[in-house]
């Protein structure tokens, strides 16, 4: 058996055994690197971990550091309930609201799983305050969530440029974001219309808040209990004190929402009565925000280093907000994506990629094969965690890339979109955060719902994401 083939067998096993175990992929990743590196490639130690991506760490760390802080401080419960007023109680618009919030969450740096276990309380509050459709909220929050992931500064959008940029692609950081906003757009609108959205239009918050305030909330308060056993936790999925709860009150950081079963309990939205102010910290963090977006787009400075500077000021002006930061951080997730990232350099340094990659490339049909990548990375991402099959595919679409057989851009839009949007499963960390924060009398429905969207963007997203985006090769 070839070095190449154990090493492919290797990344399946880590894939597999993580999916279906609770093994960490990361760990199991690292694992995976020493067993086939020393036991049969002959790798040292010093050559596994000259794979390790310190600069992907770096703004890992970086952006998750600052989340949490701009968490702590009440800056992103002032940006959920301003954006809210905005919409001047007009119900149609709520879930629109918590579409782009968790957008702009993500897009400044937040991970994915993070901004939708903020969110997804919040949005199934107002779900049981206003008689909003939980599927509805709950795919507009992830399809958010998708939308401002590929922003230069995002997670994902970290990784999938700096797979290009290390592989001399061609690439377009812009358009990848773009492509990925205007497409999960596009889908929440069908979503929207799809879940009962047309009955929403006209109603203002006044028409159903006597009906709501009378106890006849159609199942009565927000429960937001974890995940039972098998929803779907993958590594990356974070909650308070493992109990899946996290619901947002007043100024601060995530608590847990009590919510008594009765038609007259407490909702999250309800708990949420008092007004957060613009205080001299959120406005500063606010600035750094923006100054971190401003630098990395226009000064070509690194995120991650930005993130920790503008972490860093936040903590020495007003050291109460950055309590409990560091452990915030997404570690979970940082070792998923590192140790993803460590397995795959050491394939790309035995070859392996290449071969893989000439293998596709090998087939005679260059479009039919980009096709194959795309539908890989979206059934893979639908059980697994999106941020290792990107950090994992990318690389393997690379020598098939390099042949020019397709438009390298337009290619990596199509498996970034076809690897993200399968998010919503209730399989896949959002899918389940959203599952779990669901009305209790409900969430075996939107568990359901959940599971046919999410694998029915498995089998559309592919085909779709190919047809615009590699098919006319002009990109």
């Amino acid at each position: 058996m070839s070095d190449h083939v154990i090493a492919i067998i290797g990344l399946v096993l880590v894939f597999a055994i993580a999916t279906f175990t609770k093994v960490h992929m990361g760990a199991l990743a690292i694992v995976a690197a020493f067993v086939v590196g020393s036991g049969f490639v002959g790798k040292s130690a010093d050559d596994i971990f000259g794979g390790f991506p310190g600069d992907l760490f770096v703004v890992l760390v970086g952006v998750t550091f600052l989340f949490a802080i701009a968490n702590n401080n009440g800056t992103v419960n002032w940006l959920v309930q301003s954006a809210t007023r905005a919409v001047g109680g007009r119900i149609a618009l709520i879930p629109w609201v918590m579409f782009l919030v968790t957008a702009v969450l993500t897009a400044t740096g937040a991970v994915v799983p993070a901004a939708v276990g903020i969110i997804a309380p919040i949005g199934m509050g107002f779900c049981v305050r206003y008689r909003i459709n939980p599927v509805l909220m709950g795919l507009l929050i992830i399809n958010g969530a998708s939308a401002g992931g590929f922003s230069p500064i995002s997670i994902f959008g970290s990784i999938t440029n700096g797979v290009v940029s290390r592989n001399e692609l061609a690439g377009n950081p812009t358009l990848l974001f773009v492509s990925s906003f205007l497409f999960n757009v596009v889908l929440s609108l069908v979503v929207f219309f799809l879940f009962g959205g047309r009955g929403l239009l006209g109603r203002r918050a006044e028409d159903t808040q006597k009906a709501t305030e009378s106890g006849d909330d159609e199942g009565g308060s927000l429960v937001t209990a974890g995940a039972p056993a098998g929803s779907g936790d993958k590594p990356g999925l974070e909650t308070d004190g493992g109990t899946g709860a996290t619901a947002v009150k007043g100024g601060g950081a995530p608590a847990p929402a009590t919510a008594p079963s009765g038609g007259g309990g407490t909702s999250a939205v309800e708990v949420e009565e008092e007004a957060v102010q613009l205080t001299g910290i959120r406005a500063l963090t606010l600035l750094g925000l923006v100054g971190m977006v401003v630098g990395t787009l226009f000064f070509d400075l690194d995120p991650g280093l930005m993130a920790l500077t503008v972490g860093v000021v936040l903590t020495l002006v007003n050291p109460a907000s950055a309590k409990g930061a560091v452990d915030a951080c997404a570690w979970s997730t940082v070792l998923l994506v590192c140790g993803i990232v460590t397995f795959v350099t050491m394939m790309e340094e035995m070859g392996t990629i290449d071969f893989l990659g000439d293998s596709v490339a090998g087939i005679n049909a260059p479009l039919l094969a980009a096709l194959l990548i795309c539908f890989i990375g979206a059934v893979v991402s639908a059980f697994a965690s999106t941020t290792g099959i990107l950090g994992a595919l990318i690389p393997l679409a690379v020598p098939f890339l390099q042949g020019g057989h397709v438009g390298a851009v337009g290619m990596i839009i199509a498996l970034a979109i076809s690897s993200s949007v399968v998010d919503s499963s209730p399989f896949s960390t959002s899918g389940a955060l959203v599952t779990a924060n669901a009305p209790k009398e409900q969430r075996e429905m939107v568990f359901k719902k959940l599971m046919i969207w999410g694998f029915s963007m498995v089998a559309l997203a592919p085909p779709v994401t190919w047809l615009f985006f590699v098919i006319p090769g002009w990109l």
